[in-house]
């Protein structure tokens, strides 16, 4: 082992009596801060489809500020690596704590500015700049967040209950969204169209402030993991823990980016793209009302769907579910054109199904993700395989898709999602049961 991976000193402060923090503390600390990070993190996806591209991206062609605003929402996708390095270093250096609380802050803060920023006629080219910048502090605290949140809850787990535990945090996106896109329907139908693309998107974006106040409180109170306080005692910690994931788990990391892309690319295809095409002329030509509807009653399946899913995967196993629900995703992209297609009705059955597909997929895949890795690399492993996933699947989702239905067609969308789903089978497939 070289120097730069060499075990870490115990800290002389550890103790061999390690401080356990209950359930309910751990489930609600995890639950809560990936709440509030998918709640602004939605909140920019909205507003990339209703407002952004006329605020920061002026164009005589709709469908080309359109494309340009996802070029921007794919910039936190690129970001998230960073993050999950710079972060999951961090966490697997000084502890999961005291890292969750940095993300958040930075998660937080760049959403609150997001709200504060100046458009296209009154700064100029600085606008969307400005507004790039934000998103990549955006994408930088999400990176640390997700992989911290589910070792704060796999890590505080009893014996065959690791898939159930690490679901409470995956739980945190359809919350997230709800709070998200309920405020944003509130905000749309309460005001008129001038006030709303005036201030009104804003306020979700600085409200933001008072959900990471609690977010902090909350996991201020919580102590650290009891596998990583043992991690302490043994000298278990490695100088850098990246250089560990590309020598040893490079396999895992791999595979494990190929298992997540499915999963990125139909969450970003069932919200971001579905709501452009959705409520756009050229498109479905529903109004934004309707089919934030739509989409708010396809989440409460995809909230549902999480803990069952769960359940399952620790009653039979995680492989299993990943690999039945993985054809069913291949299965809905074949239909997904036609359904969406068949009046409102069929929207709302496309939302249901895809979303709840959507939840049975995210719910066992933490676990999943942070399985290979061992307790000294495992922030960093598992930050940084589920955002790799987040580059090759969801970064350019909305921007592929938006290009394939006004080139060819909405079918050719669905190929899309389909063709994901064969390659994260074949990822399944390839890994062990132990690396799953």
């Amino acid at each position: 082992m070289t120097d730069a991976i060499t075990p870490l000193s115990p800290s002389p402060s550890s103790s061999n009596n390690v401080v356990l923090n209950s359930p309910a503390r751990v489930l609600i600390a995890s639950l809560i801060g990936t709440t509030i990070e998918f709640f602004d993190f939605y909140a920019y996806a909205t507003a990339a489809v209703l407002v952004f591209p006329a605020l920061f991206f002026p164009s005589s062609d709709p469908t080309s500020a359109t494309l340009q605003s996802f070029a921007t929402f794919s910039i936190a996708f690129f970001a998230r690596p960073l993050g999950a390095m710079i972060f999951g270093h961090f966490g697997d250096r000084i502890g999961r704590k005291a890292t969750l609380v940095a993300a958040l802050m930075t998660m937080g803060l760049s959403t609150v500015v997001i709200g504060l920023l100046p458009g296209y006629a009154s700064i100029g080219i600085a606008a969307p700049l400005l507004l790039a910048a934000c998103r990549l502090g955006q994408g930088l605290g999400l990176g640390g967040e997700w992989g911290g949140a589910v070792l704060l809850a796999t890590e505080n787990a009893p014996e065959g209950k690791r898939s159930w535990y690490a679901m409470f945090p995956q739980l945190g996106a359809p919350i997230g969204f709800i709070l998200s896109a309920g405020l944003f329907l509130i905000l749309r139908t309460s005001m008129t169209v001038e006030d709303f693309n005036n201030y009104g998107w804003r306020i979700p974006f600085i409200i933001s402030i008072a959900l990471v106040a609690i977010g902090l409180y909350v996991r201020l109170k919580i102590t650290e993991t009891p596998e990583f306080q043992r991690a302490i005692e043994k000298a278990e910690r490695v100088s850098v823990p990246v250089a560990v994931i590309f020598s040893t788990y490079l396999r895992s990391l791999i595979l494990g980016t190929i298992i997540a892309v499915a999963t990125f690319v139909l969450f970003y295809l069932m919200t971001a793209f579905t709501l452009s095409w959705g409520t756009s002329p050229k498109g479905l030509g529903y109004s934004q009302q309707q089919f934030l509807v739509v989409q708010l009653v396809g989440v409460v399946f995809f909230g549902l769907t999480i803990p069952l899913s769960g359940w399952l995967s620790d009653l039979y196993s995680r492989r299993l579910i990943l690999i039945l629900t993985t054809i069913g995703i291949f299965i809905f992209g074949l239909f997904y054109a036609p359904l969406l297609t068949a009046g409102l009705g069929g929207a709302f059955a496309c939302s249901i199904i895809g979303l709840a597909l959507m939840g049975f997929t995210y719910g066992p895949i933490g676990a999943a993700l942070a399985a290979p890795f061992p307790t000294a690399v495992r922030y960093t492993g598992a930050s940084m395989t589920f955002n790799l996933g987040g580059i090759v699947g969801a970064s350019l989702a909305p921007y592929i898709a938006t290009w394939l239905a006004t080139n060819y067609s909405l079918s050719y969308v669905g190929y899309y999602l389909a063709g994901a789903a064969v390659l994260s089978l074949i990822g399944i497939l390839l890994s062990g049961n132990e690396e799953v």
